[in-house]
């Protein structure tokens, strides 16, 4: 089970009398991707408004209502209160889970205070730059003031000289008040922990795996483990630090390998292991823009080009999919074919015997590339790609992530062709003159993307700028704000 990248997820459904089966987070609950206009993929504050949409389905309310016990341990990067910082309305308990254990939000850079920063070190530089010059200003003034050369009261001097204090304390406390406000534990709707002890959290969400199945081990259930590994700051237990061959990364793929040897121990004593279908992936390939000097915090993606977030190369979207249902599914059998992430809510939905919305939920097309298979071969189109920086380089180096659209990414016309059955690395560009079936492969793809497309419809925007930016008023805090401070829950037993 090693070899996955950034966030893994692990998914197990379990039927009493039948069998069933497993998945990841947006697109695989629902089966739709939240977007935004303005470049942000994922929501950027714990005490944002935006998030996965009430009205969206997702397989756990299906199942739910199949009378199945359904339940969310690890991370939830779907949003939390629309209106106030206590209505939940996109909470896992609003979106079908019976039970939710975990972050609210992300793993972060920041929150470790890493150097690889998602958003403290640009707010830090901002109320520097912003410090600096309230505090020319109340220097001119002052010096303007006494010298007689500019008729000012010195209320202004006061008030700009306040406002530069002011700024200088925010970006020295903008770091911790960052952990303490999306670095945070959650039971339901309780907060456990703000802000989140690391050393101690692996054992605390093995812990809760161990009692969710336990508790629902004479019923039919679903739990869906969302682990915070293998994401920066790479999260390590001292016991497993120095493990690998392959630096930090590697102790934390190793200490979740370790994780999903706990959790089928678990399955195994609770006599669960052939009732319960096991489905272990990732969500996407390794981050190559996290990098350090020579040391890669993000992941390799071995022949595979590019990596997350880059449009649709191989080395973003091809990830590990495992499958454990002994007695049903023979061992050690390896499946060619390519599957999306998406097919987990249909498959999910039909194994527990329910049914798939019509009104919503549609077999998608990427935006960026698609995949064609005919006669045994699979082709790949890219209509968009990201330029890669510096030219020549395999990823978007000096961004977090590669730009979708703008100057920085290349509309092609004619699209690129590969054929990822010959050329997975996808380093050959294939043309009308070296491709017999150039122009029927295209015009078949074409076509499928014209149809998904009058498939689509406007909807609001959730991760835009106005639900994506930081509201006090919405920010989960176990004490009066802003002293957002507890440990209410004893450390793993």
């Amino acid at each position: 089970l090693t070899g996955s990248r950034d966030r893994d997820n692990m998914l197990h459904l379990h039927h009493s009398c039948n069998p069933p089966a497993a998945a990841s987070q947006d697109t695989e609950l629902t089966g739709v991707r939240m977007v935004s206009s303005i470049g942000y993929r994922v929501l950027q504050w714990t005490g944002a408004s935006g998030g996965l949409p009430t009205n969206e389905t997702t397989f756990a309310k299906i199942l739910k209502e199949k009378g199945y016990a359904t339940g969310l341990v690890g991370k939830w990067h779907l949003g939390l209160n629309c209106e106030s910082a206590s209505d939940h309305c996109h909470h896992p308990l609003h979106h079908g889970f019976d039970h939710f254990y975990g972050m609210p939000f992300s793993l972060m850079g920041d929150c470790a205070h890493w150097e690889l920063s998602e958003k403290r070190v640009n707010l830090e530089q901002k109320l520097n730059f912003l410090f600096q010059v309230l505090a020319l200003v109340a220097l001119t003034l002052a010096a303007g003031k006494l010298t007689h050369l500019i008729p000012v009261s010195w209320t202004p001097v006061i008030w700009s000289a306040l406002s530069a204090v002011l700024l200088l304390a925010g970006s020295y406390f903008v770091g911790a008040l960052i952990v303490h406000a999306d670095c945070l534990l959650m039971r339901n709707h309780t907060i456990t922990e703000q802000p989140m002890r690391f050393q101690t959290t692996t054992p605390l969400i093995l812990q809760e795996v161990a009692s969710f199945l336990k508790r629902n081990k004479h019923g039919p259930f679903l739990l869906f483990v969302s682990f915070l590994h293998v994401h920066i700051p790479l999260i390590t237990m001292e016991n497993f630090l120095g493990k690998s061959l392959h630096g930090l990364y590697g102790d934390n793929v190793e200490e979740m390998d370790w994780m999903v040897g706990q959790i089928l121990d678990t399955l195994d004593m609770e006599g669960l292991t052939n009732s319960t279908l096991i489905y272990f992936t990732s969500d996407h390939g390794g981050s190559l823009e996290n990098q350090l000097g020579n040391s890669q915090y993000g992941g390799w993606n071995g022949i595979y080009k590019g990596g997350k977030g880059m449009g649709g190369w191989e080395g973003g979207i091809r990830v590990p999919g495992i499958f454990r249902w002994p007695g049903v599914l023979p061992a050690g059998q390896v499946i060619g074919e390519p599957t999306s992430l998406m097919d987990v809510f249909p498959t999910v939905v039909q194994l527990a015997g329910g049914e798939v919305p019509q009104d919503r939920y549609r077999t998608t097309q990427r935006n960026n590339s698609a995949l064609h298979r005919h006669k045994g071969t699979m082709w790949k189109v890219h209509f968009v790609t990201p330029v890669f920086q510096p030219e020549g380089a395999g990823a978007c180096y000096g961004r977090k992530v590669c730009p979708c659209f703008g100057e920085k990414v290349l509309h092609h016309d004619p699209p690129l062709l590969f054929d990822l059955s010959r050329d997975p690395s996808e380093t050959h560009v294939l043309t009308p003159a070296s491709e017999p079936v150039f122009y029927q492969v295209m015009e078949r793809v074409q076509q499928a993307v014209r149809e998904h497309q009058r498939t689509l419809s406007p909807v609001p925007l959730q991760l835009d700028r106005l639900g994506n930016i930081w509201r006090p008023w919405l920010q989960p805090c176990c004490g009066p704000f802003p002293l957002c401070w507890c440990l209410r829950e004893d450390g793993p037993q």
